[in-house]
C-alpha cells in the first residue's frame, strides 16, 4: 500500500519540479519573478502540510482492521505496483502538469511548487505508513481485487518492499 503512495509522490513531485523550472526565466510576468516564487514556496508548504493531514488517520484505521494474507495470495512487486498505478493515472498527470506549467505566465513557478508541495506531502505520509508497518511488523498491501479499502497484511520479509514503499535492501 505504501508503494503506492510513494509511487504518486515521486510523479507528483518531479512533475512539480519540472513545471517550476520554466518560471524561474519568466521575464514578462505580470506579478514579477520574486512574487511568483515567494508565493510558489507558500503554497509549497501549505500543501505538503494539507497533503500530509489530509488521510492520517484512514490508514492507522484500515491497518487496524487489515485480514492476514492467505498463502494462496500472490503480491505484485514494487514496479508493477508503481507501473500500473502511472498507467491508470496519466491522463490525471498530464492535466495536472499542464495548468502547472502554463501557471508561470501569471505567477511564476506557483503552480509547480503546488504540485511539488502535494508530492513532499504524500513522501512524508508514506513514512508515516513505514513508521506504523514498523510497530505492528508488518507491511500492508492493497488486496489483489482491488478494493483500495481493504488492506492485507504479510510479514515484513514478504515481496520486494520495504516498510514504507522503498526498495528493500540487499544484504
Amino acid at each position: 500500500m505504501a508503494v503506492t503512495v510513494r509511487a504518486a509522490a515521486c510523479w507528483l513531485f518531479w512533475l512539480g519540479v519540472v513545471a517550476a523550472a520554466p518560471g524561474t526565466a519568466v521575464t514578462f510576468s505580470p506579478t514579477g519573478r520574486r512574487i511568483g516564487v515567494m508565493a510558489g514556496a507558500a503554497l509549497f508548504v501549505v500543501a505538503a502540510a494539507v497533503a500530509f493531514l489530509v488521510r492520517g488517520g484512514r490508514y492507522g484505521k484500515r491497518a487496524g482492521t487489515a485480514a492476514r494474507a492467505a498463502k494462496s495470495v500472490v503480491l505484485q512487486d514494487r514496479k508493477a505496483t508503481a507501473r500500473l498505478w502511472l498507467r491508470r493515472r496519466r491522463w490525471w498527470l498530464l492535466a495536472l502538469f499542464v495548468p502547472a506549467l502554463g501557471s508561470s505566465a501569471a505567477l511564476p513557478c506557483a503552480g509547480g511548487m503546488l504540485v511539488a508541495g502535494v508530492g513532499a506531502g504524500l513522501w512524508a505520509s508514506s513514512r508515516r505508513v513505514a513508521r506504523l508497518e514498523r510497530s505492528r511488523e508488518s507491511l500492508l498491501w492493497v488486496r489483489p481485487d482491488g478494493d483500495p479499502a481493504a488492506y492485507l497484511l504479510t510479514g515484513i520479509a514478504a515481496g520486494d518492499a520495504a516498510p514504507g514503499g522503498g526498495p528493500r535492501r540487499r544484504r
